[in-house]
């Protein structure tokens, strides 16, 4: 199969090149050129921030399948798939549960309703939500039935570059005692970028269409089984302080950016934790113990001596160490 891959150097585009050279496909990767792509590959420049006119790599040849990863401006996304949808037997793009109308109800399938306003031909500036559905419909508009749409959860695993596995990992692995909110058996859904990328080549390869929530079912791990993980892998030594989410909240703890995971019990709980998943695993999507997830993660950060990439676009995340500490005082 001869893949283009549409970014492909970091976190799930990395992971879904990866992928494709151990299958011994063909890859030609389409970047920025600010970070060196995987070994093998046939790697084209070009920035799609700049329009079409950086697309111009991408003047000739023809691929069975493409795979794209973009969260900015939906026209990034329409400009490639129309230059590639005479050239191309195939476009995924890779999308969001956020692209559904907030909150979406636990179990919500692919029927839901999506946001509204999203547009194929918005510039910079949407919000994520819209960004995300804008760029579906740029992608369906160009490709029509020959357009999967994965629309994944939360994503961790080995590259995260976002910063929430690997920010529970390195406070871990620092010692002492750690908050760690509360309820331990509160049920986490998500996916491996490495399990997403397994399973968006083989449905493309497949020629699936439409809509897809790629995410585990709902409790496929536990809040305390994840950080018991961590604190397994990195040898601590820990005491993990169990927190009621009353008490975080009532100390202005913010949940998702301070404690990386953590959401308490509501609409947003429900909404990023408790997702529709059937239609994906009658599919194929298979998803692989937590324990394994935090342990190559960390023997990936490790070999980077223990400092995770951080995008640009996104905020760092970690509790203040002295809220923590007031927190553990108390």
């Amino acid at each position: 199969m001869r893949l283009l891959m549409l970014g492909g150097t970091e976190f799930v585009g990395r992971a879904v090149t990866e992928a494709a050279g151990e299958r011994g496909w063909e890859v030609t990767v389409l970047h920025r050129g600010h970070h060196a792509p995987p070994a093998g590959v046939t790697a084209l420049t070009g920035d799609r921030t700049r329009g079409a006119d950086g697309l111009a790599a991408l003047a000739e040849g023809t691929w069975d399948l493409v795979v794209d990863t973009w969260s900015g401006a939906p026209s990034a996304v329409r400009d490639a798939a129309r230059r590639l949808s005479g050239r191309a037997g195939h476009y995924t793009y890779i999308s969001s549960r956020s692209v559904y109308a907030y909150p979406a109800p636990a179990g919500l399938g692919e029927d839901g309703p999506p946001v509204s306003g999203a547009s194929p031909d918005a510039g910079d500036d949407v919000p994520y939500a819209l960004a995300k559905r804008g760029g579906e419909l740029a992608a369906l508009d160009a490709f029509g039935d020959r357009a999967l749409l994965a629309r994944a959860g939360l994503i961790i695993g080995p590259g995260e570059n976002i910063g929430r596995l690997p920010w529970w990992l390195g406070r871990i692995a620092r010692g002492g005692p750690v908050i760690a909110p509360g309820p331990r058996d509160t049920a986490l859904q998500y996916v491996d970028a490495r399990d997403l990328a397994t399973w968006v080549l083989d449905a493309a390869e497949r020629g699936l269409d439409g809509a897809y929530n790629t995410v585990s079912r709902p409790g496929h791990t536990t809040m305390g089984e994840l950080l018991d993980s961590c604190v397994r892998v990195t040898g601590s030594t820990n005491e993990l302080r169990w927190t009621a989410p009353e008490t975080l909240l009532a100390a202005g703890v913010e949940p998702w950016s301070d404690l990386p995971l953590w959401l308490p019990a509501g609409e947003l709980y429900d909404t990023l934790y408790r997702g529709g998943h059937t239609k994906a695993y009658d599919a194929g999507l298979r998803c692989r113990p937590v324990g394994e997830t935090v342990a190559d993660t960390w023997a990936w950060l490790c070999e980077r001596g223990g400092r995770a990439p951080q995008r640009p676009d996104r905020p760092r995340v970690g509790l203040d160490p002295t809220t923590e500490a007031k927190l553990l005082a108390g």
